[in-house]
C-alpha cells in the first residue's frame, strides 16, 4: 500500500468518524427537548410555535458549536478529516445555524405574542425586560448576523482581511453571550440537571478546545523553535519574501505546499494571524514566505526588521506532496499562488516528472522565476516550466490547450493555487479529460483563518 493510499483510507475513516460523532451529538440534542416536551407544549396554534421555535434554538445553537469545533485545529480532527473539508464544513454550517437561530427568535416572540393578544414589539421588549440574560443573547444574535453577513463571498471580496477576521472572532463572543439565558430560560434545562450538565459541558469543551489549540499550542509551539525574521528580500514590484530562522523547526512537521497562520511581534501585526503559504519547503532552521501587496498587512511586512519575533498557528492543508498516487505531476500557479507549488517543486523534486504551468499577467509578475529556472536546469530534464504571459484569451485553459501543453496531463495529479476563475478552469479541463477526482489537488485563495 502506497503513502498516498493509506493518507485516503485514513482520511475517509477520519470523515466517516467525525460524522458519527455530530450524529450522537445531534441526537443528544435533540433529545433535550424530546424528552422534556408536555401535551401543553401542543394546546393551540402559538403553543406550536414556541415548541418549534426552541427545537430551532437547540439545532441551530448546536451547530453553532459544532462550525467552532470544527475550526479549533484539533491535530487528531485536522489529520483525519483534513483542513480544507473541515472549513469546507464550517463554511456550509454557519449559514444554517443563523437561519436557525433567527427563526428562533421570531417564532419564540411571535408564539408568546399570540398567547398575550399583544403587539409583537411589545413582547419583544417583555423579553428583554423580564427573562434574565436576555440583553445578552440580543447581543450575541446580532453578533452572529454580522458574522453571517460577512462571511458571503460577495460581502467577503469588499473588505480586508484584517476586518473580517475581527468580524468573523466574534462568534466566539456570539456563542458565548447566548449561553446563559439558554440555562437560566430554556424549558428543557429547568429541572432537568443532566440535561443542563449536557449543555455546560458542550461548552467548556469547545471553550477549552479554542483556548488550548489555537491560542495555547501555538504559543508554546512557537516559543520553542524560536522564530525571528532573519531577512526581508524584494523579488518583485510588490512581492517580498521573508526569511525566518528557528531551531529545531523539523517539530512543526511541515511540508511544502502548506501554509501557517503567522502573527509578527510588531507594530500593527501582533494583533492577528495572517495565512500564508511556505514558497520553499521548509528546513530544520528555516522557513520562507513570498508575499504579494495586497493590502496594508501585506504591504507593511517589507519593513520587518531581522530579530521580529514570529509566532505560527499550524501547518494547515492538504496540498501536499504525499497526496499524489501517479509518476507524473502537473503543478499550476496563478500569481503569486506560484508560491505554493514552488515549495511542491523542492517536495518531489527527483520523485516525479513534473510539468510546471505558471499563469501571470504580465513579465513582472513572475516571482521567483529565477529559482524555478534553476532547479528545472539542475533537475536532469524531470521538471519542465511552461510560462504563460498575457490575456487570459491568449491563454485559454481548457481540455483541449492543456492537453496540447502536457500531453500526459489526463494522466496526472494535478495540483493548483490561484485566483477562483484559474481553478475553476483547470478542474473543469481535468474532468473533461477524465482526471479522478482524488488526483486533482487545489489551492484557491481565500480567507484560511476562520
Amino acid at each position: 500500500m502506497t503513502q498516498a493510499t493509506r493518507i485516503y483510507k485514513h482520511s475517509a475513516a477520519g470523515t466517516d468518524w467525525a460524522a458519527l460523532m455530530l450524529g450522537a451529538g445531534l441526537g443528544l440534542t435533540l433529545a433535550l427537548q424530546a424528552t422534556t416536551l408536555r401535551s401543553g407544549d401542543f394546546k393551540d396554534f402559538y403553543s406550536v410555535v414556541v415548541t418549534v421555535s426552541r427545537l430551532a434554538a437547540l439545532v441551530g445553537t448546536y451547530l453553532s458549536i459544532v462550525g467552532i469545533f470544527l475550526v479549533a485545529r484539533i491535530p487528531v480532527v485536522e489529520r483525519g478529516v483534513g483542513h480544507d473539508r473541515l472549513v469546507t464544513w464550517h463554511r456550509k454550517l454557519g449559514p444554517w445555524s443563523l437561519y436557525l437561530i433567527g427563526a428562533h427568535v421570531f417564532l419564540i416572540v411571535l408564539g408568546f405574542a399570540g398567547q398575550d393578544q399583544i403587539p409583537l414589539y411589545k413582547e419583544m421588549w417583555q423579553f428583554l425586560t423580564t427573562y434574565d440574560w436576555m440583553w445578552f443573547a440580543l447581543a450575541g444574535f446580532v453578533l452572529m448576523v454580522q458574522a453571517g453577513v460577512t462571511s458571503y463571498k460577495k460581502a467577503r471580496a469588499k473588505m480586508s482581511y484584517e476586518t473580517w477576521w475581527l468580524v468573523h472572532i466574534l462568534t466566539y463572543a456570539a456563542v458565548a453571550a447566548s449561553f446563559m439565558h439558554q440555562i437560566v430560560n430554556g424549558s428543557m434545562f429547568i429541572d432537568h440537571p443532566l440535561n443542563k450538565a449536557y449543555w455546560i459541558t458542550l461548552y467548556i469543551s469547545m471553550a477549552l478546545a479554542i483556548g488550548y489549540w489555537r491560542f495555547w499550542v501555538p504559543i508554546w509551539r512557537s516559543l520553542k523553535v524560536n522564530l525571528r525574521v532573519e531577512k526581508v528580500v524584494v523579488e518583485g514590484p510588490g512581492v517580498v519574501s521573508v526569511i525566518m530562522k528557528g531551531r529545531n523547526l523539523d517539530r512543526l512537521a511541515a511540508q511544502g505546499g502548506q501554509f501557517f497562520g503567522w502573527r509578527f511581534i510588531a507594530r500593527g501585526h501582533a494583533l492577528m494571524s495572517h495565512p500564508y503559504s511556505l514558497s520553499a519547503a521548509p528546513t530544520k532552521n528555516h522557513l520562507r514566505i513570498t508575499v504579494k501587496d495586497l493590502g496594508d498587512h501585506s504591504r507593511s511586512l517589507a519593513f520587518l526588521k531581522p530579530g521580529t519575533r514570529v509566532f505560527v498557528e499550524g501547518p494547515y492543508g492538504a496540498f501536499t506532496a504525499g497526496r499524489s498516487t501517479s509518476p507524473h505531476v502537473v503543478l499550476v500557479g496563478g500569481g503569486v499562488g506560484i508560491t505554493p507549488v514552488r515549495a511542491l517543486m523542492d517536495e518531489f523534486n527527483g520523485g516525479a516528472q513534473i510539468d510546471v504551468i505558471f499563469r501571470a499577467s504580465r513579465e513582472e509578475d513572475l516571482v521567483l522565476k529565477g529559482e524555478m529556472d534553476y532547479l528545472a536546469n539542475n533537475s536532469g530534464g524531470s521538471i519542465r516550466i511552461h510560462y504563460l504571459v498575457g490575456p487570459r484569451k491568449n491563454h485559454p485553459m481548457d481540455a483541449r490547450s492543456l492537453k496540447a501543453l502536457v500531453p500526459t496531463f489526463a494522466d496526472s495529479d494535478i495540483y493548483i493555487c490561484g485566483p477562483e476563475p484559474l481553478v475553476s478552469a483547470v478542474r473543469k479541463a481535468a474532468e473533461d479529460l477524465g482526471v479522478p477526482k482524488n488526483r486533482f489537488h487545489d489551492e484557491a485563495f481565500a480567507f484560511h483563518s476562520e
